[in-house]
């Protein structure tokens, strides 16, 4: 396994295909992942990426990398898949031959411009399933809504405003303020559509607490990243094509952690036994339990993996 491209202090990150890095990992170690994966509709990524590959190899590519991520969610940790609802629907089933649903989250998208003989897609879907009960589930409040222009709320609430959570209201499965980054001001790579932050962090903050482990194997624009490193959870990451602009990304939002030595084990999350030879199972003997890996701390004398932070 090389060394990671880019590190903070509470994540590392890997200019590797997804694969390679997942098929290493250990069983059941993460918290949380989330994935935004390319939806093969031709979209044009400004970095070489051939999002138009034949059904079939897509297909059998996603069903590959979905169940690695299953695989290495830990009990009652948390799965959140970003998808169109026609890839969704597809996904589904491979999620549920290890995990159990939770929810079918729809993520608003502005406009309704005609699609011929469809409706409108005014929707994604983020799939959200977890390995057994969850451990975490923490319940998420909204601001009451207020008109833009009056200030006032938009909704009475049935005329039981006066007895609702001052905190606000609660989260539900159809968030309406979300959308992806196009105007340039707020994109991390040029002429690229990206995840909006508020929609990893969400999921983030649904399914974990501090200095729980999260992994992202499609890093795009960063986001998932930023938000772990914004609430303290500790992260993995892999992105082939755009590793620069996540780590400039991290440098200007989080400069005091950025480039330092990750503050948990992150070497010991690797080591998947099936990936290994059998005379080496042997001899390596007993894996670390789950429970000890993401409570790891680095001590002065461990090297720096930063040392390879100039491999591109």
């Amino acid at each position: 396994m090389k060394k990671p491209f880019f590190t903070t202090a509470n994540g590392v990150l890997y200019a590797e295909d997804c694969l390679k890095v997942l098929r290493q990992l250990r069983t059941g170690v993460f918290d949380c992942v989330f994935a935004d994966p390319p939806f093969n509709i031709g979209k044009d990524y400004k970095n070489g990426y051939n999002d138009n590959v034949s059904q079939t190899d897509y297909t059998e590519w996603c069903a590959e990398w979905i169940r690695e991520c299953c695989r290495v969610v830990r009990e009652g940790g948390a799965f959140f898949l970003y998808a169109t609802p026609e890839l969704a629907v597809q996904f589904a089933p491979i999620l549920s031959e290890q995990l159990v649903f939770r929810h079918w989250i729809a993520v608003s998208m502005k406009g309704t411009f005609p699609r011929g003989n469809k409706l409108y897609p005014a929707h994604y879907a983020l799939l959200y399933y977890t390995n057994g009960t969850p451990k975490t589930f923490n319940r998420l409040r909204l601001p009451i809504e207020t008109c833009r222009h009056c200030g006032k709320e938009i909704r009475d609430y049935g005329g039981h405003r006066k007895k609702m959570n001052p905190e606000g209201v609660n989260l539900t499965d159809i968030w309406t303020d979300t959308s992806p980054n196009r105007h340039k001001k707020f994109k991390v790579r040029p002429g690229v559509n990206e995840l909006k932050l508020l929609i990893p962090e969400r999921a983030i903050l649904i399914s974990t607490e501090p200095e729980d482990l999260v992994l992202d194997p499609f890093g795009g624009g960063g986001s998932t990243y930023q938000a772990a490193e914004k609430h303290g959870r500790r992260w993995v990451g892999m992105e082939l094509h755009d590793s620069k602009h996540i780590r400039n990304r991290l440098r200007e939002t989080h400069s005091l952690s950025a480039g330092l030595t990750p503050q948990f084990d992150y070497e010991a999350l690797f080591g998947n036994e099936d990936q290994q030879d059998a005379v080496l199972r042997g001899l390596k003997g007993k894996s670390l339990s789950v429970g000890t890996i993401s409570h790891f701390s680095w001590t002065s004398g461990d090297s720096d993996p930063n040392g390879s932070e100039g491999i591109e």
